[in-house]
């Protein structure tokens, strides 16, 4: 039983991705861009829906395009290099989570300075934040 082929439409409802997200990973190189047919559309392999899936699950991790298009090719048998590019990506998380955290301690305050100023004189947040 051979499988029906695979417009660009079939590929995004497979894959969740939009088909002007494959025209752009087709742009930048992700994924290749197969032949058009004089006679129709451009017909896609499953291994496409694989690498959209994997672009897709690799971008929820925090991985960038870039990022994905090393994982790509780094294939299945380079662990070690990919375990470099992981843990890379775990020390920015971990930093961009120590900045949010910092963020968050600092908007607490200036909400508790708003909620404190009773005499009404200006609003200390628009204040903070116009500071240099």
């Amino acid at each position: 039983m051979s499988k029906k082929p695979l417009t660009i439409n079939e590929v995004a409802k497979k894959s969740g991705v939009g088909v002007e997200t494959i025209r752009y990973y087709q742009r930048i190189g992700l994924i290749e861009k197969p032949e058009k047919p004089l006679s129709g559309y451009r017909i896609y392999s499953e291994g496409i829906v694989s690498r959209l899936v994997f672009i897709q699950r690799a971008k929820e991790l925090g991985f960038s395009l870039a990022d994905c298009a090393n994982l790509l090719a780094l294939g299945d048998g380079r662990c070690t290099e990919t375990k470099e590019l992981a843990a890379h990506k775990l020390e920015v998380i971990k930093s961009k989570l120590h900045d949010l955290q910092a963020i968050s301690g600092t908007l607490e305050k200036l909400i508790q300075s708003c909620e404190s100023n009773s005499a009404h004189q200006g609003c200390p947040i628009i204040t903070a934040i116009s500071k240099k």
